[in-house]
């Protein structure tokens, strides 16, 4: 079954039959993450990159933000079996729209609190597609944890 990841939205599964998969991620960012002895795995696509800005929503929606939506990724995938150790880490988007500089590249700090986060927690990327200005999506295939990038105008690629 497929599993649609919208914005600000997450998915997770242990279902061998099931892909994850999201799209149009700009400036947003879809963070994949996979243990491949579990079987076990998910999609974040969150929008910006601190809840600060609006704890209302980020409680009523914490996908919607970095520092509250990887936190969660990691414990639904853990809550199916998966392990820290075994974790492996997917990225995608954080491109830049219309040239933003400084504090309005979105797309730059959505990266960079991801690599924060990351960082906190001794977890490392185990590839990525990020930054530039297309368009991408990605999906995961539970059963073997592949994951496919499609890139405005390249096509898709396994990465």
């Amino acid at each position: 079954m497929e599993h649609i990841v919208g914005i600000a939205d997450m998915k997770v599964s242990n279902r061998s039959g099931d892909t994850i998969v999201t799209y149009s991620l700009g400036s947003c960012v879809g963070l994949a993450i996979y243990d491949p002895q579990a079987g076990v795995g998910g999609i974040l696509h969150y929008i910006l990159p601190n809840s600060a800005i609006d704890e209302i929503k980020a409680k009523s929606n914490p996908f919607m933000f970095a520092d509250t939506g990887i936190p969660e990724l990691f414990k639904q995938v853990y809550a199916l079996g998966a392990e820290k150790s075994r974790i492996k880490v997917f990225v995608a988007g954080g491109a830049e729209i219309m040239e933003q500089e400084g504090i309005f590249n979105i797309g730059r700090q959505n990266y960079s609190a991801l690599m924060q986060i990351l960082t906190q927690n001794n977890l490392s990327i185990w590839k990525q597609a990020v930054g530039g200005y297309s368009n991408r999506a990605i999906k995961m295939e539970i059963a073997s944890g592949k994951i496919y990038l499609k890139t405005s105008g390249l096509g898709e690629v396994q990465l």
